[in-house]
């Protein structure tokens, strides 16, 4: 591809050589170029992509992007074109569109922002969508879903690169309309710039991802998620969240709302019931505003409520009859986000990501409505990070569980006993109940064999997560795996 098509639609200024030059790669990691190609430098949070211009050009690059002030006193040899830009990122941003020849203007792709939901939600919308003989792809926190590939992720939201690249990807294996998380970060960044999204959607916001390496303040945090919505064409959003005007500031795109208590809302939901039976735990709730008819979901609490009005708004606009959205809600769930393992007629036991105070609090303060026997809790807290967030994690599980098992999470470098220790002096600001298991395992064990008629039990923090990471090394635990393999030694009477 000539160097003058992935510039086409940016604002940059070419300071030295030709926009004719031939690339055969866009790279913007220095170890990854080759004979001829294009090298993005980025300035990032350990790392600035400048540094490594030399190399590249002994490489044999053909063309450097670098952000403007940034130009090396040494200067860059006359053989290689350089192309200067007020942010790199959004260099980057545009060239991968150009590359990937702007896969987003052949498919319809839904963005989904906001603090909780997101990911739940890009799975029911396309569960949906899917049922309906669209075939969606599907990019977010726990995989990239290209045709019949599950790449596991390593960001909510990739870097724009990747993002086209799955984009491209999605439409060479036959999908035809996708739907992504797109995190704050990931706006900031410009990861997403130059998408004309079809749908941007907002599902909440509460103070989350602020702190040196993240946002600046609650308000920065805002304005960033706001930005989806000066980039779609339709942005639908919660009309119960107190923050929505705020996140709309400076919107351009036409406004939909859903909610649960503003009765202003385009779509809402009514007539709220919590199904809890042998085991199983579901909502039924029935559509008023522009759509009329019941739904029932298999996984419980308003918030999948919310999560089940969200994608339902959306797909509307796929013009979807109703007995396929009820048929895909059925059956839609995330991976690890409230997910149901069956154990027992007897009790509940659910799977969820909580790995926050905040997060914790909303799904147990959801699993009380069901009025369970006892809510049983089983969690560890992260090591290198904020030891606060264990105390609040702590003290959240002592005040709204009947019972807390405290265990093992990814100690990474910390001593797993020191952790638990942390988690423990929250625990001690409460009345609660608990029991500190440090194997996992043995924790997970524990909390079948003790569980009562009635109860709902839950293994938090670890989610979709498939390993445990101790000193650097990440070792394989599923807890699927490990609930099938302790009820089958059960059966076997070991």
């Amino acid at each position: 591809m000539k160097l003058s098509r992935l510039i086409e639609r940016m604002d940059c200024r070419l300071v030295q050589g030709s926009a004719d030059v031939e690339i055969s790669d866009l790279v913007y990691d220095s170890r990854k170029v080759t004979e001829g190609s294009a090298f993005v430098c980025i300035v990032g949070a350990k790392s600035d992509g400048h540094r490594y211009i030399g190399d590249v050009c002994a490489k044999g690059a053909a063309a450097v992007f670098i952000e403007k002030g940034h130009m090396p006193e040494t200067g860059i040899p006359d053989s290689v074109t350089v192309i200067e830009s007020a942010d790199t990122r959004i260099a980057l941003a545009y060239a991968s569109a150009a590359w990937f020849d702007y896969p987003a203007e052949h498919i319809p792709v839904i963005g989904i922002t906001g603090t909780k939901g997101k990911t739940t939600t890009t799975y029911m919308i396309k569960s949906i969508l899917d049922n309906a003989g669209y075939r969606c792809g599907l990019i977010g926190t726990i995989e990239a879903i290209i045709g019949d590939r599950h790449i596991p992720s390593a960001n909510t939201t990739p870097e724009s690169y990747v993002v086209q690249r799955d984009l491209r990807g999605m439409i060479d294996a036959g999908m035809n309309c996708a739907v992504m998380e797109v995190s704050s970060q990931a706006l900031k960044l410009n990861r997403t710039a130059g998408i004309p999204f079809e749908i941007g959607v907002f599902t909440n916001i509460s103070p989350d991802h602020i702190g040196p390496n993240e946002h600046a303040s609650f308000e920065e945090y805002m304005h960033c998620k706001g930005l989806l919505f000066r980039q779609c064409k339709v942005g639908v959003v919660n009309a119960d969240d107190p923050h929505t005007k705020d996140v709309l500031e400076g919107h351009t795109c036409r406004v939909e709302t859903y909610g649960i208590e503003n009765e202003n809302a385009d779509l809402r939901a009514t007539d709220i019931q919590h199904e809890f039976k042998g085991g199983y735990l579901g909502v039924k709730f029935n559509l008023a505003g522009k759509l009329h008819f019941p739904v029932e979901l298999t996984v419980p609490g308003k918030f999948s409520v919310y999560n089940a009005l969200t994608a339902i708004a959306v797909c509307e606009h796929f013009k979807i009859s109703e007995e396929n959205i009820q048929k895909a809600l059925l059956t839609a769930k995330a991976k690890g986000r409230i997910e149901p393992v069956k154990v027992s007629d007897q009790f509940t036991l659910l799977i969820d990501y909580a790995h926050n105070a905040m997060a914790l609090r909303s799904l147990l303060t959801t699993l009380r409505d069901y009025n369970p026997h006892r809510i049983v809790c089983l969690f560890g807290c992260g090591g290198d990070r904020d030891p606060q967030r264990r105390f609040e994690m702590g003290e959240t599980s002592g005040k709204l569980a009947d019972f807390t098992i405290i265990t093992s999470d990814n100690p990474r470098t910390e001593d797993p006993m020191k952790i638990i220790a942390d988690i423990e002096t929250g625990m001690k600001k409460t009345d609660g109940k608990y029991i500190k298991i440090p194997d996992r395992r043995e924790a997970i064990r524990y909390a079948i064999e003790h569980g009562e008629p009635g109860d709902i039990i839950v293994l938090a923090g670890k989610g979709h997560e498939d390993y445990q990471e101790i000193n650097g090394v990440k070792y394989p635990m599923d807890e699927r795996v490990i609930i099938s393999e302790i009820l089958a030694e059960k059966k076997a009477g070991v």
